[in-house]
């Protein structure tokens, strides 16, 4: 039986941290058994916001493969591969961009999401305009049947499957599959401080954590505001520390509700416990990641081995797409 198609991928902007081990790492590690994976290093859509200094996108572009891979991410089980090295999704966006009208750009949530989340960077720019039909191409190339997504993110991919059909519509021939939203759970993980996890804000924690700054991190970790003393019954619902034991050791979370509020521990030990298991789940990954690093020629072999497959189907597709508009004598 042949294997429904998942497309998702990363930009590569900076280190990878804990949001995005929980908004969608984890879950990669789990769909690679299921589905055939094609996972992307976005490196096209990251120069959309990082065009000022494009050089440092090479390098978390290695930082951030190393990860995936010390996560448990398997070349022998997905197509790994930098969307920059198969140019057929430039040639594809060409292709779509044609037929997209403006207002279905501007409209995107995709489009204002991205605007929102990358405020004090200049993406007032041409090519950020078509954002998400770049998005559309990617997904399209592999005739991608599922792209995870947590379930507000759900229109996103409304733009892709009105793209498919006007296709279709204009040229006689359905080429492209319609995308539909493969629903996980979306992150409700915050940074340190309460606020929204962000390299901007500087507080998150990367997946390659050193246990010095872990250390000095987790114990400056806002908790429950409420609990002025130790011996005031606590509220994890409202504690961030608490929302981290849900990463790292889940089986704790009834004990640790459980001392918090019947105030059994202070708010310093429950983060020293946390510190323990963030200590546990980040240094098995970490030391991989360092071991993978060291030996850059594999890694450049994977990229080089999946970017390879993703060209045959990449290739194949935009064929087949020039091939019914009749373009260039295709």
């Amino acid at each position: 039986m042949t294997k429904k198609v998942v497309l998702s991928g990363m930009r590569p902007t900076g280190k990878l941290h804990f949001g995005h081990w929980v908004g969608a790492l984890s879950n990669w590690v789990k769909l690679q058994d299921e589905y055939r994976c094609f996972f992307m290093v976005a490196d096209w859509h990251a120069l959309m916001s990082e065009y000022k200094n494009p050089g440092l996108m090479k390098e978390a572009a290695i930082d951030n493969l190393a990860d995936w891979l010390a996560c448990g991410i398997k070349p022998e089980k997905a197509v790994i591969f930098r969307q920059s090295k198969v140019p057929e999704h430039i040639e594809l966006f060409m292709i779509l961009s044609a037929i997209t009208p403006l207002g279905w750009l501007s409209r995107c949530p995709t489009f204002k999401e991205q605007v929102k989340q990358l405020k004090g960077k200049d993406v007032n720019t041409y090519a950020f305009l078509g954002y998400p039909a770049l998005q559309v191409a990617d997904i399209a190339l592999y005739k991608a049947n599922y792209v995870p997504v947590g379930d507000d993110q759900i229109p996103h991919l409304e733009l892709a499957r009105e793209l498919v059909r006007r296709f279709a519509s204009l040229y006689g021939r359905e080429v492209f599959v319609e995308p539909q939203p493969l629903l996980t759970e979306v992150s409700r993980l915050k940074g340190l401080d309460g606020r929204k996890m962000s390299k901007s804000y500087g507080n998150y924690i990367s997946l390659d954590e050193e246990d010095q700054s872990l250390q000095k991190k987790i114990l400056a970790m806002f908790t429950d505001p409420a609990r002025k003393r130790k011996s005031d019954p606590g509220h994890p619902e409202r504690c961030n520390v608490f929302s981290y034991y849900d990463i790292v050791k889940p089986e704790l979370k009834n004990d640790v509700s459980n001392w918090c509020r019947k105030a059994e521990k202070g708010c310093v030990e429950c983060k020293k416990i946390l510190l323990k298991e963030m200590r546990a789940f980040i240094e098995p990954k970490r030391t991989r990641k360092k071991e993978i690093l060291k030996n850059k020629s594999k890694i450049d072999a994977i990229l080089k081995e999946g970017e390879a497959k993703a060209r045959t189907v990449a290739s194949a597709t935009l064929r087949e797409a020039k091939e019914t508009m009749g373009l260039f004598g295709s």
